[in-house]
Order: C-alpha cells, then sequence, then structure tokens
C-alpha cells in the first residue's frame, strides 16, 4: 500500500505541472490585463502607464518565460506570487478563504448521503416501484438544474418572498461566533448543492443495493431464514458500499465547482467568491493559486478514495 501511495503522489506531479501550464497558458493569452481593470476597458490610461504597469508585473515577456519565473517561486521558494490587486501573498488570500468554502462544502456531502443513501437503498430494494419511479424522476429534475439558477430561486422563494433564511453572507453582524447563525445563513447555499449532486450518489446506491440483492450470498442469507431487512441491512448495503467510495473522490469536482458559483451567488466570502473576483480583476497570480489548490484537493480526494476502496474490500490490494 506505501509503494502504491508514493506512486500515485509521484505519478500527480506531471498531472499538476501539466495543469499549471494550460492554466497559466490560458490566463497570459487571454485579452485585457491588470491595466484593464484600471480603466474602462483601458481608457484613460495612456500608453506609458500601461507599459509601465506590465512592466513592473512582468506581463511584457512571453508566457513562457512569465510562466517560467512563476513556477521557479514555487519550487524554490514555497511562493505562488503576489496577488496584483493588494499585493498580498496570494496563498495567504486563498487560506483566508479556504475554511468557509471546506465547511460549505462538507455540510453539502454530509445532507447529499443523508438524503440520497437511503433513497437509493428503498428504491434499489423495491425496483420498479412507484417510489423507485418517482425518485428517478424528481433526481434528475434537480440534477438538470444548473445550480446557480436553483440558488437564485431558493434567494428569491425563501429568503426575499417568505423570509425564512438570509439570502447572502456568512453570519449576521455582530454574531460571528454563533454556530446556529451560521448554520442558518449556510442553508440555503448546501440545500442548492446537495438538491443537484444527490442523483449521483442516489443512483449509485440504487444499482449497487440492485446488484447485490441478485447475489448468491443473499440468496443463501435468506435460505437461513433471515428477513429481508436483515438480508438488505447487514449483506447486502455493506457490499453495496464499495461504489459510494469510489464516488467520494469522483464528486469532488462537481461539488466544489457547485460551491464556487454559489458562493458567489449567496455573497459567501469563500474560495469561490475570491475565484469570481479575481477573474474579474484580471489577478493572475490569485487565479493560479486557486486553480493549483483545487488540483490537488482533486488528486488526493482521488488518492484517499482509492485507499479507503482498499480498506473496504479485503479482496482489494494494490501490490
Amino acid at each position: 500500500m506505501t509503494s502504491f501511495i508514493v506512486r500515485r503522489v509521484l505519478g500527480a506531479i506531471p498531472l499538476l505541472l501539466f495543469i499549471s501550464i494550460v492554466t497559466y497558458a490560458m490566463m497570459a493569452l487571454a485579452p485585457g490585463g491588470p491595466s484593464a481593470v484600471l480603466g474602462p476597458r483601458g481608457q484613460g490610461l495612456s500608453p506609458e502607464a500601461i507599459k509601465s504597469i506590465n512592466e513592473a508585473y512582468g506581463l511584457d515577456k512571453p508566457w513562457f518565460i512569465q510562466y517560467f519565473y512563476w513556477l521557479k517561486q514555487l519550487v524554490l521558494h514555497g511562493s505562488l506570487g503576489t496577488s496584483y490587486v493588494d499585493a498580498r501573498p496570494v496563498i495567504e488570500k486563498v487560506f483566508e478563504k479556504l475554511p468557509v468554502t471546506i465547511e460549505m462544502v462538507g455540510l453539502a456531502l454530509i445532507l447529499t448521503l443523508i438524503i440520497a443513501l437511503p433513497i437509493g437503498i428503498y428504491a434499489g430494494a423495491h425496483r420498479g416501484s412507484f417510489f423507485d419511479n418517482a425518485s428517478s424522476t424528481i433526481g434528475f429534475l434537480f440534477y438538470g438544474m444548473p445550480v446557480f439558477w436553483l440558488a437564485i430561486v431558493l434567494i428569491d422563494v425563501f429568503a426575499v418572498q417568505l423570509r425564512w433564511f438570509p439570502g447572502s453572507g456568512v453570519s449576521s453582524l455582530g454574531r460571528e461566533n454563533d454556530p446556529i447563525d451560521r448554520l442558518w445563513h449556510l442553508a440555503l447555499p448546501v440545500v442548492a448543492i446537495a438538491l443537484v449532486s444527490f442523483v449521483s450518489w442516489m443512483r449509485y446506491q440504487r444499482s449497487s443495493i440492485i446488484e447485490a440483492m441478485g447475489s448468491a450470498y443473499i440468496r443463501t442469507a435468506r435460505s437461513k431464514g433471515l428477513t429481508e431487512s436483515e438480508v438488505l441491512v447487514h449483506h447486502a448495503f455493506p457490499n453495496a458500499l464499495l461504489p459510494i467510495v469510489t464516488l467520494l473522490g469522483l464528486s469532488l469536482p462537481s461539488l466544489v465547482g457547485g460551491a464556487y458559483f454559489v458562493e458567489y451567488v449567496f455573497s459567501i466570502p469563500g474560495v469561490g467568491y475570491l475565484t469570481f473576483s479575481s477573474i474579474f480583476a484580471r489577478d493572475y497570480p490569485t487565479l493560479m493559486a486557486i486553480t493549483m489548490l483545487t488540483a490537488v484537493l482533486i488528486v488526493a480526494g482521488n488518492l484517499l478514495a482509492d485507499i479507503a476502496y482498499a480498506y473496504v474490500d479485503p479482496r482489494i490490494r494494490y501490490a
């Protein structure tokens, strides 16, 4: 197992390097730059001022030279650069916002599992029933909704019309350390992410239960006189858990991506809101830091899923 983890970590280095090259090239070759946001599309800035800004940030050099300097700073000094907006180290800005995003994604994942697993188990055990068909239809209805659109609908209904929940922020003024108030503010964003993502978990769990219920060991358990509930809970469900463990790692990109859009809609000061703010400000170093951090989290999530896969199923060993 140790050699497998080491190989996976070493194998992730070329992948992360490729991601960094593509991301840097896309940003460097895109029209505009830091000077473009200092005036309406550059108007009001003299050519000398624009040249001075580009020279100060090293943007007057070819993009691959800029990338080489960025990579050199990362490898030799562990620095991801400084922000074009406020001259702060970008890693400091990102880690300042990261706890809010992790909290929201974590709560959304927990709520997703609470909704999806029981529905998937019951639907799989009662294949073809009204509940099975209805849950699949409702699930795909939410799955087809853009998460930002669903977030806007939730704000309009529950924050504007009914006034049950706040429509923005993570806490009320003066109650920043109140966990109840924080959960109240995060309720709608978490529900928006969970409703869009739960159908994948539900369908995986349903398919796993259907496959498990048709296995030979289930027939053996029934022949021993066990009830259907005992067969489902003690025999089918543990064996149907394996794909769900794998899905934990594979679902990270969609969860994190959905959280970024939701943060911007709800004005939540997390990494997603910082991402969109950096895009509008042409803050390339901050965007690079966010991209690389997201890539590392996704690679780590997939690695943890593979490790958990082996522990859940003793038959699987990584030589």
